[in-house]
């Protein structure tokens, strides 16, 4: 069998699916059912076609490729889902014992998905679904466990704090969009959740088009139901992840619960684009910029609908059955 191949979709191992500059997630235009301003075209750039499935897999390989993995070591890491499916599928690929700490609350399609994935323990804290670090829930949680007397069996990547996170965006997803709009982007929206996209993809986007704006998209209250954001607004320095760089960021804009599943579903309905709530989130902030602007814009669509079914229900009305 020939070498991995991007141009004949053949490959050697899953972990080559992974995106780059050589072979990126799509970016798909809205079309003017739901935006009307011909103007500004909003581009979601699809990350669910990574092969776990969210924009997580880059940072999960871009850490894994410089982590020292010793003997008798597992790896373990805070996740609201995304990162665990992420690093769990590449432990597996490379034979390492992995075991994942979520919050509760986190939609129970994700929680299936570890345990397909045969990770060696599943911990569960009763917190916020991304909370305030680093003595809340998940993340206090492993950092018990590496501070603890079995410390040293364990290794976490760390992806709050990880320079590897932000690393993994400047070489691949920042590249990408700048090689898919030929230069052209003028706004890129974000949300906040690690901070490595937004922080990686704003640093290197600003760098070869310093004209550009970087948005950022938060929940409108600390306690929310949007899996992987973070309000980082009126957070103390202290709980801010480290590897944020505010400068690359022009504006910060909140979003009710509310706003962001209703623009998720107003997406899958008007384009048939099916995304998870976050991205519904940052849609949500991009629609209300073409409102009253020019330019083309590129919103970052984490991951899709499927692991967020249950979270959806709510939201969804069924107009599905048939009128007699």
């Amino acid at each position: 069998m020939a070498k991995s191949n991007h141009k004949l979709r053949v490959y050697e191992s899953i972990i080559d699916l992974i995106a780059n500059p050589e072979n990126p997630t799509p970016m798909v235009m809205l079309n003017d059912r739901i935006n009307k301003n011909t103007d500004f075209p909003i581009f979601l750039k699809l990350e669910r076609y990574n092969p776990f499935g969210s924009v997580k897999d880059r940072i999960a390989l871009s850490m894994l490729e410089e982590i020292e993995i010793k003997e008798g070591q597992s790896l373990v890491e805070p996740s609201s889902g995304n990162t665990g499916i992420a690093l769990a599928a590449l432990a597996n690929a490379r034979g390492i014992p992995i075991e994942i700490a979520v919050p509760e609350r986190i939609p129970e399609e994700k929680k299936i998905l570890l345990r397909l994935l045969g990770i060696k323990a599943l911990w569960e804290a009763d917190d916020k679904l991304c909370p305030l670090f680093p003595n809340e829930g998940a993340r206090g949680l492993v950092a018990g466990m590496l501070k603890g007397k079995n410390g040293e069996s364990y290794i976490s990547p760390n992806q709050y704090e990880n320079e590897l996170n932000v690393k993994g965006h400047y070489r691949t997803t920042g590249p990408e969009i700048l090689q898919q709009t030929k230069g052209k982007v003028d706004y890129f929206f974000a949300g906040f959740g690690t901070c490595g996209t937004i922080t990686g993809v704003g640093k290197y986007l600003k760098e070869q088009k310093p004209t550009i704006k970087i948005i950022g998209v938060e929940p409108a209250k600390a306690e929310h139901n949007l899996p992987g954001m973070k309000r980082i607004s009126d957070l103390s320095k202290e709980f801010v992840p480290g590897i944020l760089d505010k400068s690359v960021i022009d504006d910060i804009v909140e979003v009710e619960d509310e706003d962001a599943y209703h623009t998720g579903i107003e997406t899958a309905r008007k384009t048939g684009i099916m995304v998870g709530p976050t991205t519904g989130a940052i849609l949500h902030v991009a629609l209300q910029y073409a409102e009253n602007r020019k330019g083309i814009a590129v919103v970052i669509s984490p991951d899709d609908a499927f692991k967020y079914v249950s979270f959806y229900g709510p939201y969804v009305k069924d107009d599905s059955k048939p009128k007699i």
